[in-house]
């Protein structure tokens, strides 16, 4: 198995490949339009959308399309520009054409469409209840590879099932990779490190301008400058800034951005910490494809929806099929004796934390329970066709970037459009 792996990918915790595929290199995103995503919903939940709103039905369903936006940044220009204001339950890259759904609790004024500069919104119909995260089941990936070593994938084919649930580059800030580290800070309470490292932190791989943008940030004086410097998409920075600016504390400074993209750092560590824990799971030859005696499991209840979490119990589920699961750090972790349990403890003594810090008592609302996320992919009906288009399917929270890094094996992720 290939290890040698890039150091971008090993600083958001990805320290290994799981397929010994080549690889066919070749890029992505050279237009948002050949990366396109569409979200997978519960039919049930669609099946009982009125066509006419009424006492029963009271809440727009849209569909939302957008591009060259992410999905937090949608919400705020459609509910700056038209009004209204929305819930999504799926978070969507911004170097992509996507098609989501979205509630609106708003149950006058309903728009049947309209549009801002990089949103589409179109009335689907109405809802007993707005939707909610248990109604998505995935998403569906329709994606170019430009310039590939070849166009023939067919022994790739075999190798999908073995590719592991890894988190992708686009949850750690990409070419940044500041999130997580945002997020480790803000649960040792470093508070003031945090605000920090969110101005100031450059890799390699950032632009020439955000690279002299941070450095001067380093300097609270040079502040007011700066801020009439940010350009538009370095919002966040200009809320924090701005705060840091009239003499506000780091608390109050990130308090000034949004909740749902605050609760993105800590959640960012989490993903860090999976990262990390499952890397060693498959660097030490453990199987995550199957269950295995001690280990917590999904139940699947159909090809894409994992149900309840259970213990594994090898003389009564070999009937049963089951993948898999491995708990997120949070500050109701208490680990078991399963291996990968083993594992994250480890790889939280090494980051000097404990499951009691991700209760955040200074800021409650990024206090982080945990949960669990299952150790396969489990990529469904991949296709292929052209020089070279690839569509497949994935459950929710999953990265198409998971699939295509073992695909693609790129040198440069970043020159390659993850």
């Amino acid at each position: 198995m290939n290890t040698q792996v890039p150091k971008i990918d090993k600083l958001a915790g990805i320290e290994c490949y799981c397929t010994d595929y080549k690889g066919i290199c070749g890029s992505i995103k050279h237009s948002n339009e050949q990366f396109r995503v569409s979200e997978i919903i519960d039919t049930s939940f669609l099946a009982n959308i009125s066509s006419v709103q009424d006492n029963h039905h009271k809440y727009p369903l849209y569909v939302l399309e957008k591009k060259n936006l992410d999905s937090n940044h949608a919400i705020f220009e459609i509910r700056r520009d038209l009004g209204i204001k929305l819930k999504v339950i799926g978070l969507k890259d911004a170097k992509a054409v996507t098609k989501q759904y979205a509630s609106s609790e708003q149950t006058k004024n309903i728009l049947k469409e309209a549009k801002t500069a990089h949103t589409h919104l179109t009335l689907k119909g109405f809802t007993k209840t707005p939707i909610g995260k248990s109604s998505l089941f995935g998403n569906t990936f329709t994606i170019t590879i430009h310039d590939p070593a070849l166009s023939d994938i067919s022994l790739f084919l075999p190798e999908i099932k073995k590719i592991a649930n890894f988190y992708g580059l686009q949850r750690f800030g990409s070419e940044r990779m500041v999130t997580h580290l945002v997020g480790k800070e803000i649960v040792k309470r470093n508070f003031q490190k945090a605000v920090e490292l969110l101005l100031s932190y450059t890799t390699e791989y950032d632009s020439t301008m955000s690279i002299e943008l941070r450095k001067k940030s380093r300097d609270p004086k040079k502040y007011s400058q700066i801020i009439r410097e940010l350009p538009r998409r370095m919002d966040i920075e200009y809320k924090v800034m701005s705060a840091l600016e009239k003499g506000k504390g780091p608390i109050t400074a990130l308090r000034s951005i949004p909740i749902n993209i605050r609760r993105l750092f800590v959640q960012a560590y989490q993903a860090y910490i999976f990262n990390k824990s499952l890397s060693i799971a498959v660097i030490n030859g453990e199987n995550v494809l199957e269950s295995k005696e001690g280990d917590l499991c999904f139940e699947i209840e159909d090809s894409s929806v994992f149900g309840r979490i259970r213990k594994y119990n090898s003389s009564t589920d070999l009937n049963s099929q089951t993948v898999p699961a491995i708990r997120l750090i949070g500050y109701t972790f208490q680990p078991g004796k399963g291996r990968f349990d083993t594992i994250t403890e480890k790889i939280m003594n090494i980051e000097g934390v404990t499951p009691r810090e991700f209760y955040i008592k200074e800021m409650q609302e990024l206090s982080a329970q945990g949960g669990f996320r299952q150790a396969p992919l489990w990529c469904r009906d991949f296709e292929f066709k052209g020089s070279l288009t690839v569509s497949f399917k994935l459950p929710k929270g999953s990265y198409a970037t998971t699939l295509l890094r073992e695909l693609m094996k790129p040198e440069d992720p970043i020159r390659a459009g993850f």
